[in-house]
């Protein structure tokens, strides 16, 4: 009981990076936003940093929304994929610099947890904005994070949170912040 305490007192709570879609902010490529209400209402349990990778690496809000081509995240991250966009514009410069900047927020923050806006090119764990053996691949930001140690959690505007997973992931870097 003393970590759920914890757990709700936001001075003790550990950084957490969140698609800024996700609470409210009309970021999408779409210029609307992907509010998970569930989300909102479990502020209180984390320190809350809202994050938009591609507005990060330069795009605006509205965009043309991109695809990966060739491959999914990591293989952007090594140059073996791009990002395309529904104009025929080249924009993975901008997705590896916003998967860059968002990683350099982690650091200065401390965030260990990532929670990202589902099938996003960017954010997503499970994008099918790729082409990735099976179907479906994990977002240019998303696969950054991971490599680089940064638990990853994604849900959309219906999700239920916290989810039992969440709740351990987030459990875990209260124990060992």
């Amino acid at each position: 009981m003393n970590l759920l305490r914890a757990m709700l007192d936001s001075r003790t709570s550990p950084p957490v990076l969140i698609s800024a879609c996700l609470l409210g902010v009309r970021c999408r490529y779409d210029g609307n936003h992907s509010l998970c209400k569930a989300l909102v209402g479990s502020l209180s349990r984390i320190r809350p940093i809202a994050v938009c990778p591609e507005q990060m690496g330069g795009l605006p809000t509205p965009r043309e929304p991109a695809n990966i081509i060739g491959g999914h995240g990591p293989d952007v991250m090594v140059g073996k994929a791009k990002c395309i966009n529904r104009a025929g514009q080249d924009v993975t410069e901008q997705f590896v610099k916003g998967a860059h900047e968002t990683l350099r927020l982690a650091r200065l923050t401390g965030a260990k947890v990532f929670i990202g806006k589902e099938r996003s090119p960017s954010c997503g764990l499970k994008t099918p904005y790729c082409e990735a053996p099976g179907g479906l691949g994990t977002g240019v930001t998303a696969s950054l994070l991971e490599k680089e140690g940064i638990s990853v959690i994604e849900i959309g505007p219906q999700s239920p949170f916290p989810t039992p997973e969440s709740t351990e992931i987030l459990e875990s870097i209260h124990q060992h912040p």
